[in-house]
């Protein structure tokens, strides 16, 4: 087996709390965490502040990786302002990773993957970002071209004793059955064998070359409601000269103000306004709503 320099493990909402601190003392150096999926910022892991902020404060090094379900390069963007409202203010050592993992994008084949990757990743470093892909290493030798690999920091899984990938990664996730203390169940398991934290520090990216750290997301959204930042190309123009995503920003504004409640898209649902599932939930989750929630309070309403 190859060893790794830093040992780390990636987590998301399906190891809920995380005891941080005991991950620190066990020897493990960095986590990347999951901060969403898809293009509606309703799909932020419910679980991304909380493990941000103890893994900050148990001193580990942090990362963030974003699931695609992207079925367009335009698609594909839109994922990538989602994920870059999920991470604003925040400071990031490791990579933000565009993770792509679905059977439906690789039958697409090479060209079209390859697209979405390099739509994600520019919109990410277009914002001062170190930008990455995690994928598994069959489909990233079947359907990635070899620009596109060796142009952004590869993760790549693959659960063997060895990666059989000849190419140049940063990561490897060499196990998805780990255990760890701190977690309770299976972990995924990774060694880095790249120093991305002093890379990215004296690049100044990931939020550490910004004088004046950027406020989140939430806050932004709440002042621009209050009419803080003004309206129309004067709002755009002042958000864009502080630093901000506008597109994110506004898109996350759009959606406040058209949020429907559970129990308005429960009795939708019951009304057959959503169709049936599995067609249901793509809907409720392409409209950035969580379809198990909504599923839940039409079980209880019904």
């Amino acid at each position: 087996m190859k060893m790794g320099i830093y040992k780390g493990i990636d987590v998301s909402l399906w190891q809920k709390n995380i005891d941080f601190n005991a991950i620190k003392a066990s020897g493990i150096d960095f986590v990347i965490i999951n901060a969403g999926y898809g293009h509606s910022i309703h799909q932020k892991d419910p679980y991304f502040e909380q493990n941000y902020s103890r893994a900050k404060a148990a001193g580990l090094k942090v990362g963030a990786y974003w699931y695609s379900y992207a079925d367009s390069a335009t698609n594909a963007k839109l994922e990538a302002n989602t994920c870059l409202t999920a991470i604003a203010g925040k400071q990031f050592d490791y990579p933000i990773y565009f993770d792509l993992e679905e059977k439906s994008q690789f039958k697409q084949g090479s060209a079209f993957c390859s697209g979405l990757v390099r739509t994600f990743c520019s919109e990410i470093e277009s914002y001062s970002y170190y930008a990455g892909l995690y994928i598994s290493r069959s489909p990233l030798q079947n359907y990635i071209s070899p620009d596109v690999a060796s142009r952004y920091a590869l993760w790549i899984a693959e659960y063997n004793p060895r990666l059989n990938y000849s190419g140049n990664y940063g990561i490897w996730q060499y196990s998805s059955t780990g255990s760890i203390a701190g977690i309770s169940g299976n972990v995924d398991l990774d060694y880095s064998y790249i120093d991305y934290p002093t890379i990215i520090k004296q690049k100044g990216l990931n939020g550490y070359g910004t004088t004046h750290p950027l406020k989140s997301t939430d806050e932004i959204v709440a002042e621009v409601l209050a009419g803080k930042w003004g309206n129309g190309p004067d709002r755009q123009n002042r958000l864009s000269a502080a630093g901000y995503n506008y597109s994110s920003i506004q898109a996350s504004v759009n959606q406040r103000l058209n949020q429907k409640s559970i129990d308005t898209l429960a009795r939708e649902v019951i009304q057959g306004q959503w169709g049936n599932d599995p067609q249901r939930s793509q809907k409720l989750r392409a409209a950035g709503y969580d379809p198990t929630a909504v599923q839940r309070r039409v079980n209880q309403l019904l």
